[in-house]
């Protein structure tokens, strides 16, 4: 199923050309219009989902073993020396446009910003843990 309004559904199917670098019945790999470093690829499923928790688990359970081939051969044929992989859920998380999507990232030794996935850390007291804890324990 496609959204027609989705921008990442065309590139995805094939409605707007890409630079495309790998492509299969479930997934487009084009890289990034705006790159944080070169070689910068976007992981696009070809049916629309607004995030991670709208993702069928079927092809969820793809994604992450095609961004490890797609990372792979940035490693082989690029070679970089590092890869961020980022996916983002909601605008808090940075997400921009909602069609699930993962970023594969290859970064080297002479990157200017090394911190394009960094955060601050915080400290929280050992009881704002364990109530952290216990909301979360499944």
């Amino acid at each position: 199923m496609k959204d027609n309004n989705c921008i990442f559904c065309k590139l995805a199917n094939g409605d707007i050309p890409t630079n495309s670098i790998y492509e299969d019945d479930d997934f487009k790999v084009i890289l990034d219009a705006d790159p944080a470093t070169k070689g910068h690829a976007l992981i696009l499923p070809k049916n629309h989902f607004a995030n991670l928790l709208e993702i069928d688990d079927e092809v969820a359970a793809k994604a992450l073993p095609l961004a490890k081939k797609i990372a792979k051969n940035m490693m082989d044929k690029l070679g970089c020396v590092g890869i961020n992989i980022v996916q983002n859920n909601g605008e808090a998380a940075g997400q921009t446009v909602h069609h699930f999507h993962i970023h594969v990232i290859p970064r080297y030794e002479d990157d200017p910003d090394k911190t394009i996935c960094g955060w601050s850390h915080q400290s929280f007291t050992e009881a704002e843990t364990k109530e952290v804890v216990k909301k979360l324990s499944l």
